[in-house]
């Protein structure tokens, strides 16, 4: 309970300062170092581009049935879609914020390790933290690439579907409906390479944290 508290303190003291490093600093002093936080962190990622995953997905379903609209409320099908971009963006905002966070903590760990190296007496034993060092880092350009590659994939989606709801917003009528389906497969087709993205972050996530285990 009293670490609990220690750690609730020092969070609240980190945000008041608003600085990265003196939240490793702080979470350090209660027994969790960068190496943990980044595991975190990837994971963290990794749930956020699942969820951004199946909501483009779902997003899509719904584009598809207005599209296909064939009587009942116009306006309701413009609010389904649009509650399906909004949702869909703010999926995106939390995947973006989540590899940020994964390239700060990454990057301050390398730091720190890179200056440690130069800490040892041993020359065998600097070798050995120099060669996991490179191929960690290694593995970790793999996986931000990947992450990157992978956020890229949601913005074109997401301009689709805005255009859409913006369309549909200013001409509430089946011919507007209509017009849309021309617009379909193009928006298909880009999910469907967002979606084989996600997948491959995903996978490299997953590789990436049982390297860190």
């Amino acid at each position: 309970m009293k670490r609990l508290a220690l750690i609730f303190f020092l969070l609240s003291l980190v945000s008041l300062v608003g600085c990265s490093g003196a939240y490793y600093s702080a979470m350090e002093k209660v027994g969790y170092d960068k190496r943990e936080i980044l595991t975190d962190r990837v994971q963290n990622a990794r749930e956020s581009q699942e969820e951004a995953k199946e909501q483009f997905a779902s997003a899509l379903e719904r584009f598809k049935s207005v599209v296909a609209f064939d009587g009942g409320s116009l306006q309701s099908k413009y609010d389904e879609l649009n509650d399906e971009y909004e949702l869909s963006e703010t999926r995106a905002e939390a995947v973006k914020d989540r590899i940020d966070a994964v390239e700060d903590v990454a990057e301050a760990l390398f730091e720190e390790w890179a200056m440690e190296i130069k800490q040892y007496s041993s020359a065998k034993l600097r070798s050995s933290s120099q060669s996991k060092l490179t191929a960690t880092k290694r593995k970790y350009s793999t996986l931000i690439r990947a992450m990157r590659k992978a956020e890229a994939k949601m913005y074109p989606v997401l301009s689709a579907f805005k255009d859409q709801v913006l369309y549909l917003k200013h001409n509430l009528n089946a011919k507007a409906i209509a017009s849309l389906e021309g617009e379909l497969g193009t928006i298909r087709a880009d999910v469907d390479v967002l979606i084989r993205e996600m997948d491959k972050s995903i996978a490299e996530a997953d590789a990436f944290i049982k390297t860190l285990e």
